[in-house]
């Protein structure tokens, strides 16, 4: 899972040297938590004016290219102020794309948090088996490191690349608490080091984090079922009822007031198309509510 900027097709760093003239402008913005922290969150090495100085150079460059798009699409077909509408069409769409390019940071740290966490409880009992095995805990980390674990994997990684270039195993650990936002992986290296640090036997503190972990799953599973009920109820309302009632008294209201055919295909397509959306949006809103350690 590659960080891009949406609406982008150059690298980072190819866009990073492309906007250093708009770097003064946000320069007062380098302390701003909630971009620093998901940009770190996130994996990329960018200072947050310098992420808003990309933001800016793309968001000129996209209200130019709307602009004139916009302006010569409506003078093909004489609009009337075809300008003034093609400058509301270039800062409408140019200004959307700018904040969806500002909060993709918090989106990207969102998606990896939640991959971290699905993988985390596979990912604890293979480090269980292998700890029990006799193998040691940097070579664990190390093979769980290459394994097919997601981003906890890439995340364990790290950890393998500081113990390598001579950080102390502890504080390579506790380092990689500081760069995620998963409270659940934070809480595991959490034990992991206080386990480390104690001589703690790792078996016992491997399955205390697995069994905490586990009854974590099982109240978001449960939350999540008492979350589905009234989803689902919304969706029999909206999706099936409500068009099914609404098909019937149409059929009925048209035969009194004797619409047209054109019409009533028109208000059907229209119905088709508002069950679609609905259905399209329930399913979001399942993908969204799904536990993270599902």
């Amino acid at each position: 899972m590659k960080f891009k900027i949406p609406f982008t097709a150059l690298e980072l760093e190819t866009l990073k040297s492309k906007s250093k003239k708009f770097y003064g402008l946000f320069r007062n913005y380098d302390k701003w938590k909630y971009l620093s922290s998901n940009l770190k969150y996130s994996n990329v090495s960018l200072l947050p004016s310098q992420y808003l100085a990309i933001c800016f150079r793309k968001l000129i460059i996209h209200f130019l290219f709307i602009f004139i798009f916009a302006t010569f699409i409506l003078f093909l077909f004489q609009i009337n102020h075809f300008i003034l509408w093609g400058l509301g069409a270039g800062i409408l769409f140019s200004v959307f794309i700018f904040f969806l390019q500002l909060g993709y940071p918090k989106i990207y740290a969102s998606k990896k948090e939640k991959d971290i966490e699905r993988n985390l409880i596979s990912a604890l009992q293979d480090m269980l088996v292998q700890v029990k095995s006799g193998v040691s805990l940097y070579d664990v980390i190390a093979n769980l490191s290459k394994s097919d674990y997601g981003s906890t994997s890439k995340e364990l990684g790290k950890v393998v690349n500081q113990i390598s270039g001579g950080v102390p195993q502890i504080q390579a650990i506790e380092n990689l608490i500081g760069e995620n936002s998963s409270e659940y992986f934070k809480r595991v290296l959490w034990q992991l080091s206080n386990g480390l640090r104690s001589g703690s036997n790792m078996d016992l503190v491997l399955k205390d984090s697995i069994t905490n972990i586990q009854k974590e799953q099982g109240l978001q599973i449960q939350t999540y079922g008492n979350k589905l009920n009234p989803i689902v109820m919304f969706y029999m309302l909206i999706a099936v009822i409500v068009p099914s009632l609404g098909v019937t008294f149409l059929i009925i209201l048209s035969s009194m007031l004797g619409l047209s055919s054109g019409t009533l295909k028109l208000i059907f397509v229209g119905i088709f198309v508002f069950i679609v959306l609905v259905q399209v949006m329930f399913l979001g809103i399942i993908k969204s509510r799904r536990p993270s350690l599902l």
